[in-house]
């Protein structure tokens, strides 16, 4: 056996984190090598999966009736069993160019305020798709590794990590976690409330790829400098008939500001029940965003506007709990520390 594929063996070790929206792995020493939308296309007639990720997401809204598009994951949890095991193998291999014979130790990040059926649920699925030992962390902490903050210090540091099934708040010192909040509301909640705004003011029904890439373009959380339109497609439900429509940023601003005040008011609240002795630090230190949610525009403007302290984004905020959960490979005494049980 060749040096090179005997090392690929011996670091077989991935880090997982298994998003709502999307997820993505980590091979030791070769960094995130799958990131695919979580979700897979069924045909309801045979259960056979007929595609995984990216393939199963250009399906979402097209599908003939007996193929099914599945997000397995809801709000950050394992929402169908079989469905996510069938997915995580499928990622697993690719990850590791479908070699069989590899059964890795895992390492998953999960939402803070998961019950113990949900980590249970978690460790279950990821032994079934392959793994020899699984190891989970929580979000916020992998999301605080990633960035960079210096969580093993005495001092107070405070993430914002908004995915797509959950936001997760947390404050970390010495290794441990001070505070931490998991609210079932972020970015898919953000798409959601996109269709149903544009359904009750226009009468027109868009589809959930649609509702995305409107947020994605032109939603904010704090008005722009520039104003911003986008000419959407969708069903007119009165005529039910195809129709074209602008849309503005300031309407999408107002279809998202119940989802981003519960966002910002967790925040808040987080600040209010954190020890006085670590605030002092995060008034130094400022708040730090990650996740894919986080890249909502001027959402960093609107939480320093409410709280009055320094905001910003990690490095890279769609990967940081990925990196923060890999990095866990190669320190197994902090892993042992983090590790949740």
């Amino acid at each position: 056996m060749r040096l090179s594929s005997l090392l690929g063996l011996l670091s077989s070790d991935l880090a997982i984190d298994l998003g709502t929206a999307t997820t993505l792995v980590y091979i030791r020493g070769r960094g995130i090598v799958v990131a695919e939308p979580s979700m897979v296309a069924r045909n309801r007639v045979t259960n056979r999966v007929e595609a995984v990720g990216a393939k199963a997401k250009e399906m979402l809204g097209k599908t003939p009736g007996n193929i099914e598009a599945i997000r397995p994951m809801k709000d950050g949890v394992i929402a169908d069993f079989e469905v996510t095991e069938r997915m995580l193998d499928f990622f697993i291999k690719k990850a590791h160019g479908r070699s069989f014979l590899v059964r890795p130790r895992i390492i998953i990040s999960v939402p803070s305020e998961i019950t113990q059926v949900e980590k249970r649920a978690v460790k279950d699925t990821a032994l079934k798709a392959g793994a020899s030992e699984v190891y989970l962390i929580d979000q916020a902490m992998a999301a605080a590794i990633g960035a960079g903050l210096p969580i093993t210090e005495p001092s107070g540091n405070m993430i914002v990590d908004i995915g797509g099934g959950t936001t997760d708040v947390a404050v970390i010192s010495l290794a441990g976690v001070v505070y931490s909040r998991s609210v079932r509301i972020a970015g898919n909640e953000m798409d959601e409330a996109v269709i149903g705004y544009i359904k009750k003011k226009y009468n027109l029904l868009i589809g959930e790829r649609t509702a995305e890439q409107i947020k994605i373009e032109i939603g904010s959380a704090y008005p722009l400098d520039e104003p911003l339109s986008m000419e959407i497609k969708g069903r007119d439900l009165v005529e039910g008939v195809p129709k074209n429509l602008t849309v503005t940023d300031e309407e999408i601003r107002e279809a998202l500001a119940e989802t981003v005040s519960t966002i910002v008011d967790t925040v808040r609240n987080a600040l209010e029940r954190t020890p006085p002795e670590l605030s002092a630090d995060i008034i130094d230190k400022g708040i730090i965003l990650a996740g894919g949610g986080s890249l909502l525009k001027n959402l960093d403007k609107r939480i320093r506007e409410e709280t009055g302290l320094p905001v910003a984004h990690a490095e890279d905020p769609g990967s940081a709990v990925v990196r923060g959960t890999g990095m866990m490979l190669t320190n197994i005494h902090l892993l042992r520390k983090i590790a949740i049980h």
